[in-house]
């Protein structure tokens, strides 16, 4: 637990958790200013590429199954370098795909390697902290994530101006190797292999059954997961929307992301602050109404006929603002109630989210090329979702 590490030692994991977690967001965020010229070199567009968002986040959902059994079998760090190799390959295979369909396969293997990271940062909060500092040891991590967006926009703008698209994916194939070292030298080997746990497809099978039937787990993970799908909406939506609809530059696009990644970012902030006057449940509940609020606003504004892009950035910064808190405090109150199974837990959560992400991913890249409304529609409806598990979870609950 944390009372044997030092504060030294401490901040050595937080941070390597927070690199970790944010391997996925800067998966997606380095390569969305390239989207118009891999389009061209793959003789696309870019409404199709963002058919590549999809299968990287359905290799996610689906790799996060198979790593959960084998974290709590084999321990946190064999799995992760494993996951990591096939993250540093499928990254330099990206690099030389050369037709759109051999990128929907490469970011799908992308996706299923450096989904482990996500998975192991999350098991590493329940393996090495107290329950009570949880929600600010996510929220803390949460804002290492965040400096991703700040900077992975503008890094991938200019290393495809100055280099081509492809640098993009040599880079995140350099960061997945680093990551690798730093994992060998800061992870703690803290949590023993257990042999008892089941690799057949059917103990596995069970094994998730159980945790998805804890009510606690599947109210506040559904939660999570239906907010977590209005981000990967705006993700796979941004493209279409700033570089297509309101015809702004590169360079401009990529200063937007970065202002809604800061909105992201403060939210943790926030959320370390209200933390210390009100219970994650509380703020859960807020953060759900205050994003179908936003989510609201948002569609409306297109159904008015009078989409702004001022207008319309800052309202999806506070939609991303109030999903950071959503995923703070619901994948803590998820996964609270697991001991030797926080790996698995921690698996089928970030499967959920992923799956849920996929279809709101797919659809706004389905829909999009013709329909200028899918984003905010799909946004609007993951929002509501999420807030009606909530309410109608808190019947089965007490709080």
């Amino acid at each position: 637990m944390s009372n044997v590490l030092s504060s030294s030692k401490r901040r050595g994991i937080i941070g390597l958790l927070g690199f970790l977690i944010a391997l996925g967001p800067l998966t997606l965020d380095m390569y969305l200013p390239a989207f118009p010229a891999i389009a061209l070199d793959l003789h696309t567009t870019a409404a199709l590429l963002a058919l590549t968002l999809s299968s990287d986040f359905i290799g996610i959902a689906l790799g996060q199954l198979c790593y959960g059994p084998l974290l709590d079998r084999f321990g946190r760090k064999k799995p992760l370098y494993v996951g990591l190799f096939i993250y540093l390959i499928a990254s330099l295979s990206c690099m030389t795909s050369r037709h759109l369909e051999q990128m929907i396969f490469w970011r799908f293997v992308v996706g299923a390697g450096g989904c482990v990271a996500g998975i192991v940062s999350f098991a590493s909060v329940r393996d090495f902290f107290e329950p009570e500092e949880r929600a600010k040891i996510f929220s803390i991590m949460i804002l290492v994530m965040g400096v991703s967006p700040l900077f992975a926009p503008s890094l991938g703008n200019v290393l495809t101006l100055v280099f081509g698209w492809q640098a993009i994916f040599l880079m995140l194939a350099i960061i997945s190797f680093f990551l690798i070292l730093g994992a060998r030298f800061l992870l703690p080997s803290k949590v023993l292999p257990d042999q008892d746990v089941r690799l057949s497809p059917w103990g596995i099978l069970k094994d998730y059954q159980q945790i998805a039937a804890t009510p606690c787990f599947y109210i506040y993970g559904l939660c999570g997961a239906c907010s977590f799908a209005a981000l990967f909406a705006y993700v796979s939506g941004s493209p279409q929307l700033f570089l297509n609809f309101f015809h702004v530059s590169t360079t401009t696009f990529s200063w937007i992301f970065t202002l809604i990644a800061a909105g992201f970012i403060s939210a943790s902030q926030l959320n370390i602050w209200l933390l210390r006057s009100f219970s994650s449940i509380s703020i859960l509940r807020g953060a759900l109404f205050f994003q179908g609020g936003m989510a609201l606003l948002f569609l409306m504004m297109f159904l008015a006929n009078h989409p702004s892009l001022i207008v319309a950035s800052s309202l999806l910064f506070f939609l991303m603002a109030s999903v950071n808190i959503t995923f703070s405090n619901s994948n803590v109150l998820a996964i609270a109630p697991f001991g030797n199974n926080t790996g698995r837990a921690s698996a089928l959560i970030g499967f959920s989210q992923m799956f849920l992400g996929a279809i709101s991913s797919m659809s706004v890249g389905i829909l999009g090329g013709r329909n200028l409304m899918a984003m905010p529609l799909v946004i609007l409806i993951a929002s509501f979702l999420a807030l009606f598990f909530l309410l109608l979870g808190g019947k089965f609950l007490r709080e």
